[in-house]
């Protein structure tokens, strides 16, 4: 009988969450598109704090407005497990494409070529020099890590053909042991050792990847009644990076009164910090509990898909120093360590969070009109490949692989 019940939560939540209603008519899911606008904004404005040199260093004085900044960081730091949680939470029951990989690596490699040339020829790369390694990582930025994102993204999705039909296959008790295990081994150990562990990537990994991808297959299968209220979800991440902050702190006052601690006073931000994690969950729930319809609802259709230009634009190699001074990053530092208390904190946090909402805005502004170009080009590139008989033939080959690999309805509603 219980058997029976998760199976039918299950396929309730299929019906829900892979964007259609019982009668199978389709339906996007906008606010989860929406959480995903969002948790770009916030990718831009953690490279925006962190590049830019707003994020003082704690092991020195720090002022009020210095703080300000790295509560802003706290609050920014879920973006990169969103991200990756939305991808979870859908890939988990979707089929293996070959197509998508292809589409995914052209799009890669598009944005990393002709930016970087841009920014080799225009001189403004920043810290980064033009040379061998700079050469290779554009040529190649999936194998060179150009995206450390992406690359773990690419070695997730080629995973999904294996950890897809696992995921769909198991039980609600199984997936809930096997989690325990990863989560006990890449999430809590970390969270809450003083020492730094040798198999800590800090999240910039594969492994991390697909512990949030079985996170969110898990949410997506099984539900979790805890995330059916949005009061409480919304409760869990802001709860979440205030102990973020607050741990940081702590940690912050060891070291400057013992000088034990050093290499870990950072450690509640990084991405498999258990903190992180919460906070990303609960934004995950506090979205997923919206309900946005109309003209919003249009708009947010639209832009959602080009999010993933907006990383690939500013995180170019030769991009990513430089444009954090077009919006006053150079300035705004100069202001926090010159701010001191009183009336000069009060003047350094307000510029501080209005150069963040203005270069996150403008970022992903621009992001996204750039990756709309993107698609326009690719679109009429393909239309005129496809009058060549080769890449037709090429093309069915790859749909026929994409057949290969389809999901049938029965696994996706979580059956057999």
């Amino acid at each position: 009988m219980e058997t029976e019940k998760a199976l039918h939560r299950g396929k309730e939540a299929s019906g829900r969450e892979t964007g259609r209603e019982n009668d199978g008519a389709p339906k996007r899911m906008t606010e989860l598109e929406l959480l995903r606008c969002a948790a770009m904004m916030m990718v831009a404005a953690l490279h925006y704090l962190g590049k830019g040199g707003l994020l003082l260093d704690l092991a020195q004085p720090v002022g009020a407005a210095g703080m300000a900044a790295w509560l802003v960081e706290a609050f920014c730091i879920v973006a990169v497990n969103v991200y990756m949680f939305i991808s979870g939470y859908f890939l988990c029951m979707s089929s293996f494409k070959l197509s998508r990989l292809i589409q995914l690596w052209l799009q890669v490699w598009a944005y990393s070529v002709t930016f970087g040339l841009i920014g080799a020829l225009t001189g403004i790369l920043g810290e980064a020099s033009f040379d061998t390694h700079y050469l290779l990582t554009m040529l190649f930025p999936i194998s060179m890590e150009h995206y450390w994102f992406m690359t773990a993204y690419v070695i997730m999705y080629l995973l999904l053909p294996f950890v897809g039909i696992g995921v769909r296959k198991m039980t609600e008790q199984q997936m809930r042991a096997a989690l325990g295990l990863l989560f006990f081994l890449f999430c809590f150990l970390k969270s809450v050792l003083p020492v730094r562990l040798e198999m800590d990537q800090l999240g910039y990994d594969c492994l991390w990847y697909l512990c949030v991808f079985l996170a969110a297959a898990y949410v997506r299968r099984f539900g979790v009644p805890f995330l059916e209220k949005r009061g409480r979800c919304l409760g869990l991440y802001v709860g979440s990076c205030l102990l973020i902050f607050g741990g940081t702190m702590i940690l912050r006052e060891i070291f400057l009164n013992t000088g034990s601690l050093e290499r870990r006073m950072r450690m509640c931000y990084e991405y498999n910090h258990i903190l992180p994690f919460l906070a990303a969950v609960g934004l995950f729930g506090a979205f997923r509990g919206m309900r946005i319809q109309g003209r919003a609802a249009k708009a947010i259709q639209r832009i959602a898909p080009h999010t993933l230009g907006v990383y690939l634009l500013h995180e170019n190699l030769g991009l990513r120093e430089s444009w954090q001074n077009l919006f006053g990053a150079d300035r705004i530092a100069a202001k926090l360590m010159d701010a001191g208390s009183g009336a000069g904190a009060v003047q350094a946090a307000v510029s501080l969070f209005l150069g963040i909402i203005t270069a996150a805005v403008c970022v992903f502004a621009c992001g996204i009109l750039a990756d709309m170009v993107r698609k326009w080009m690719f679109g009429f590139l393909n239309r005129g490949l496809s009058r060549i008989s080769l890449y037709r033939r090429l093309t069915e080959g790859v749909r026929r692989v994409d057949e290969m690999f389809a999901v049938s309805r029965e696994e996706k509603s979580g059956g057999a």
